[in-house]
């Protein structure tokens, strides 16, 4: 697979259901536009990992045609749409509150297996190592390394604990995992063999910390999956819906009000700097390829002929809640097409890729302005 002869990767940030459905806007301008079945990595976190997840359980189902599925709106589009027409967070939050034996992310995984992935295990997925087969990677974070955890088609990776070549988890596990945003959902334990780990760091207590991993969701250490996705791709796409930090004028002065307010801090510090350091190897050329953001402005890309435009709608999608649950109709829309309009103006002005402009948005119905 290539693109301009150039291997090529997108990640897919986190952001509950608004990066799932900003996630599929950018998905579905990329098929349209003949590259989704040419991209040879797809990283993803939280929200993002929901609509890659999909896109990984129906990616042999897809009829692709020099690049572009004829049938992603009904394989992919339909279950992000149908997915997120629930409330999937409260269920799972409540269940897990009370219940002595299972963790709240232990029933996220459960809603996730039985409204998508049933008992699909990684090593099911489409293999990487064949032609037309890119390699899915789905970010957590292991709570006891302080690392990124990936969880892949042909292995799991922690740069701590090595690589596991057990590959049995399920789908719904890592796509839990990836979303299991602190405290409500976090942690989620995996237990694995320590005898199927290899390399990793020499350490006294490796084997007791390869058998139960603890993890959390993936925007914890990289809100955008681009640790593994930069230096192994030559043209880096990345589509992110984090949410901007809101100005607080009176923030909470409890214990835990406290601490959840630093936590958004620390999270969109890591999740600044990486996106500035990004956007400098684009400007320097030290690296091809193309962010686009949900608070990103249009005329930002000075694209005078492109047909949509920066309105109080499209600014309102950057304020949607960070949530597994169900939006309003409108807004769910909006929110895929917002991410096709910005992914495409992207592709073409900053990633200079060789498309078409847009001239429709998937969701007619639902316009951004």
């Amino acid at each position: 697979m290539a693109i301009d002869g150039k291997t090529c990767g997108l990640a897919l940030s986190g952001g509950g259901f608004r990066a799932t459905l900003f996630g599929l806007g950018s998905l579905w301008r990329l098929n349209d536009a003949g590259l989704l079945g040419k991209l040879d990595r797809i990283t993803s976190v939280s929200g993002g990992s929901v609509v890659a997840g999909i896109l990984a359980h129906s990616w042999h189902k897809l009829e692709f045609g020099d690049g572009k599925a004829a049938n992603f709106a009904q394989m992919i589009a339909l279950p992000v749409q149908e997915l997120c027409e629930r409330t999937i967070d409260i269920g799972a939050g409540l269940k897990g509150a009370l219940t002595p034996f299972k963790s709240a992310g232990d029933y996220l995984r459960d809603a996730y297996a039985k409204h998508l992935f049933d008992k699909t295990k990684l090593r099911e997925l489409p293999d990487a190592s064949r032609p037309g087969n890119p390699k899915f990677i789905f970010y957590a974070t292991n709570l006891q390394t302080g690392r990124s955890f990936r969880f892949r088609q042909d292995m799991l990776v922690d740069y701590i604990l090595g690589v596991c070549s057990d590959t049995d988890v399920t789908l719904a596990f890592a796509v839990a995992a990836s979303s299991a945003f602190p405290p409500v959902f976090s942690p989620i334990e995996l237990e694995t063999d320590p005898a199927m780990w290899s390399k990793g760091a020499d350490l006294a207590n490796i084997d007791r910390l390869r058998a139960s991993i603890v993890l959390a969701d993936g925007g914890v250490y990289d809100n955008m999956g681009l640790e593994s996705l930069v230096d192994n791709a030559d043209i880096v796409l990345v589509s992110d819906a984090g949410a901007r930090m809101e100005i607080e004028e009176d923030p909470d002065s409890d214990i835990v009000g406290q601490m959840g307010r630093v936590r958004d801090i620390l999270i969109e510090q890591t999740r600044a700097l990486r996106k500035r350091w990004l956007v400098a190897e684009f400007e320097a050329q030290r690296k091809r390829g193309a962010y686009w953001g949900i608070g990103t402005r249009i005329e930002d890309y000075a694209d005078a002929a492109f047909p949509f435009k920066d309105t109080t709608v499209t600014d309102a999608l950057a304020k949607v809640p960070t949530r597994l649950a169900r939006f309003d109709d409108d807004v769910r829309g909006r929110l895929v097409n917002w991410g096709y309009a910005l992914c495409d103006v992207a592709l073409r002005t900053r990633a200079k890729l060789a498309i078409a402009p847009a001239t429709a948005l998937p969701l007619p119905q639902w316009k951004l302005g």
